[in-house]
């Protein structure tokens, strides 16, 4: 059974949609190879940011619990 044809959303050439293909499944490998090279920044967070952070995440998970767990009166 053959692949199916697919056209890039990119460069608008056709190429054959295989299993295990990286990127994207509306790219063709050469322009999904070049998104896969780019390296992942990530921003250096300092003291006060991390606890800033870590402050936000804890009211959020204590807002979650309270909205779940609520007892209806």
């Amino acid at each position: 059974m053959p692949f199916p044809i697919k056209v890039c959303a990119i460069c608008s050439e056709e190429f054959e949609l295989k299993p295990d293909k990286p990127g994207f499944a509306n790219r063709c490998p050469e322009c999904s190879a070049e998104e896969s090279t780019d390296p992942v920044t990530r921003q250096r967070m300092d003291a006060d940011e991390r606890k800033n952070q870590t402050e936000a995440n804890a009211a959020r998970r204590q807002a979650m619990r309270e909205l779940l767990y609520r007892k209806d009166s």
